[in-house]
């Protein structure tokens, strides 16, 4: 059966100073995100995967570079880049975009899945994208698929694979390459763990 490994990119010192990230914003991986993405690889690297998938965004490279080194086949996909924030990014959360957040997330849960913070981009939009993803996994031939990928956007992912109403989205969390592991049988999908980080129990950050 085909499974697909999906983690999240590791830290970064947006993820670290609670700054906005979000699609717009291109960061690198920190010392802690650089030692997470080694420690996945020392449990996960001996899997034969037939191809790597990651973001547009060099956190998710950098977060797949020890398996990048062993020649493994790369692909990009735009549709797994962060959700964009808008005029969010590259901000410390106020009080006031707190607020903003809030009341966004409960315009969805209201059946407004078109709402957005400012210049951002809509759950509609989100979940267009990243269903579309999840329809060309479903079609794939390969049968062992590393994916890296943010945390919004794994959230959407899970709801995608899981056939469950957006919303839903809100139910889910993440980590710094937390994974969340796949198996597809015919064209069904099974979740067979969510946001596992026992790669990250050996090592002090």
């Amino acid at each position: 059966m085909k499974k697909i490994y999906l983690v999240r990119h590791g830290q970064t010192d947006y993820n670290n100073r609670g700054i906005v990230q979000g699609g717009g914003i291109d960061s690198d991986l920190n010392e802690t995100g650089k030692q997470q993405a080694l420690a996945f690889f020392q449990k996960y690297g001996h899997i034969d995967f037939d191809v790597v998938i990651s973001s547009m965004l060099k956190r998710t490279h950098q977060t797949l570079e020890p398996f990048l080194q062993k020649n493994i086949r790369w692909e990009k996909s735009a549709d797994i880049n962060e959700m964009n924030w808008g005029v969010h990014e590259g901000q410390k959360a106020t009080e006031d975009m707190k607020a903003n957040y809030a009341k966004m997330i409960g315009e969805w849960r209201d059946g407004n899945l078109d709402a957005r913070l400012e210049n951002g981009e809509s759950a509609a939009e989100l979940y267009e994208r990243v269903s579309r993803f999840v329809e060309q996994l479903r079609q794939r031939e390969e049968q062992k698929i590393l994916v890296c990928t943010h945390g919004r956007t794994m959230r959407c992912l899970m709801v995608a694979i899981k056939n469950q109403h957006i919303i839903e989205m809100e139910n889910y969390s993440h980590s710094n390459t937390g994974l969340f592991l796949v198996q597809q049988d015919g064209l069904h999908f099974n979740v067979l763990k969510e946001n596992d980080t026992s790669h990250l129990s050996n090592i002090n950050l």
